[in-house]
């Protein structure tokens, strides 16, 4: 190329000379190639291996775009992101023609319908959230935003979320992160409180009450999460390098600018049931009596057990549980964490439910269910489960530009989402994507409104696991109240615990104790 660059300059001088610097690079790119030493593909074929690692650096995109069906859930589908985008762009979501959906194929589900339709005014559905002991509950949107993390997230990210909740009426799950500067945009918050207790700790990593008592006091903060376990990487710490930890991430967590901040992979407050439950009504004292519940995703069954049980005979309740799914994905975790780490939403909710059912304590805590939920489908499955409310992490990423590039971790998002590099978020207009966050919120609630209208009801708690039917072949389909096995109020009080999701370990559960207790057969 290099010599029929030259040749051409002295007809088509730009021409000629682009294709000689071409040709330049290309050679030189060729000798590094063929001399260096890390990659034996790149020594014997140079131009062929640059050519497969541009296409492999591309290939998740040209998966997306171009090779997969609309509804391969990688982990999102075309479609589930289509409608986020629809509706944050106040953009009419009907289809045309039908559904693309196989509703002969195994797992196929719907919901029931009614002849009698109810005619709802409003769209707001509500959820008032606090238990006996609290003075000051909260009345929640049934939809509002997981938590996600100041330096997970951008700081246009965060701006743009908390004044979509501002302007929607919904709440901001903070993340373990803290509350930031960028939290403050008049949106309400829900103060998630981590293992590294970030924004209310010592120097030393541990719990500073006066910490908590001043933060949790201000108006914005309107309930207290403690963040047990999260469905990407359930049971596993983190840490933020020290080149990360700006001027902003350290005013939040109240840790050095530029040094290692560490999340430790479980609590130092407390290491048994019953000292959870006093930290729970710590915290809620601390706080004015504000709402205080618990975030986990379901482990060791006799673990939830235990704390259920340290519910009951203590007195001491959370206010609300957050339930998340082990396919959660905002957090960026090991894949075997993400594949293979803590039980999917829908067990893990209903295991929770039926113990409180079972404990007949189910109407003193709200259950809120986070982790891949998009629609207003979605929603109504889950609450047929045994959901109050849910929240929404990717759902709310998607309405502000995520375009699934999985580039969380790598700060290189290209859409400026997640990533702290100024270049990158600057291109994040946040008066723009807060306004779609909103119309993403309220859409979503429109279409719940629809969905609960045409079954006959006025809220979404009222779907039962009898509105929900679900195919499990091709000459079958059964209910979710046949299909699973349900506990009547205050059945677990009984000595005989028929349900065998109980029968194995729930008499092996202590209060004083996560560990389980050997069986009378050893």
């Amino acid at each position: 190329m290099v010599p029929l660059g030259l040749a051409l300059i002295a007809i088509a001088p730009i021409l000629g000379v682009l294709l000689a610097v071409l040709g330049l690079a290309g050679t030189c790119m060729g000798i590094y190639d063929l001399s260096q030493t890390s990659h034996a593909l790149m020594r014997n074929y140079p131009l062929a291996s640059r050519m497969r690692y541009l296409l492999e650096h591309f290939r998740p995109e040209i998966r997306q775009y171009f090779v997969e069906d609309d509804h391969d859930e990688t982990p999102f589908s075309r479609e589930q992101r289509a409608v986020v985008y629809r509706r944050a762009k106040g953009i009419e979501g009907v289809r045309p023609f039908g559904t693309l959906r196989d509703v002969y194929g195994d797992g196929y589900e719907w919901l029931n319908h009614s002849l009698a339709t109810t005619h709802l005014e409003n769209q707001d559905f509500r959820i008032r959230v606090g238990g006996p002991d609290c003075t000051q509950p909260y009345d929640s949107s049934v939809v509002n935003i997981s938590g996600m993390s100041y330096g997970a997230l951008s700081p246009n990210a965060i701006e743009a979320l908390n004044r979509a909740a501002k302007a929607g009426g919904f709440a901001h799950t903070t993340g373990e992160g803290s509350i930031s500067r960028f939290h403050r945009m008049g949106g309400d918050l829900v103060w998630q409180i981590g293992s590294g207790y970030f924004g209310c700790r010592h120097p030393d990593g541990s719990f500073n009450p006066e910490r908590f008592s001043e933060t949790a006091a201000g108006d914005a903060v309107k309930m207290i999460e403690i963040k047990l376990s999260q469905g990407a990487k359930p049971g596993h710490g983190g840490i933020l390098p020290g080149p990360k930890v700006t001027e902003a991430i350290a005013e939040a967590r109240g840790i050095p600018v530029g040094e290692d901040c560490i999340s430790p992979s479980s609590h130092s407050v407390f290491s048994t049931p019953r000292e959870l439950c006093e930290f729970i009504r710590q915290l809620r004292d601390l706080s004015g009596g504000k709402p205080v519940g618990i975030k986990l995703c379901v482990g060791h069954p006799w673990e939830w057990f235990a704390m259920a049980k340290a519910f009951r005979e203590t007195g001491i309740t959370p206010d609300f549980i957050t339930v998340d799914g082990g396919e959660g994905g905002t957090g960026a975790a090991p894949v075997e964490f993400a594949d293979h780490k803590g039980a999917p939403l829908r067990e893990g909710l209903m295991l929770v439910h039926n113990t409180l059912v079972g404990l007949d304590i189910r109407d003193r805590i709200k259950l809120i269910a986070s982790a891949k939920i998009i629609t207003a489908f979605d929603i109504c499955r889950i609450s047929a489960l045994g959901a109050d409310g849910v929240n929404m992490a990717r759902g709310f990423m998607f309405a502000i530009g995520c375009i699934q590039a999985q580039a969380c971790h790598t700060g290189k998002c290209p859409t400026g989402i997640t990533t702290q590099d100024r270049d990158r978020y600057r291109a994040l207009v946040v008066p723009d994507k807060a306004k779609r966050a909103a119309r993403f919120h309220n859409g979503t609630m429109h279409a719940l409104q629809e969905a609960c209208e045409s079954s006959g009801l006025r809220h979404p708690d009222e779907f039962t696991p009898h509105h929900l039917m679900i195919r499990t072949s091709p000459r079958e389909v059964r209910s979710a109240a046949s299909l699973y096995d349900w506990l009547k109020p205050g059945e677990l009080l009984s000595s005989d615990v028929p349900h065998p999701a109980f029968a194995k370990y729930w008499g092996r559960a202590q209060i004083d104790s996560f560990a389980m207790m050997a069986s009378e057969n050893g």
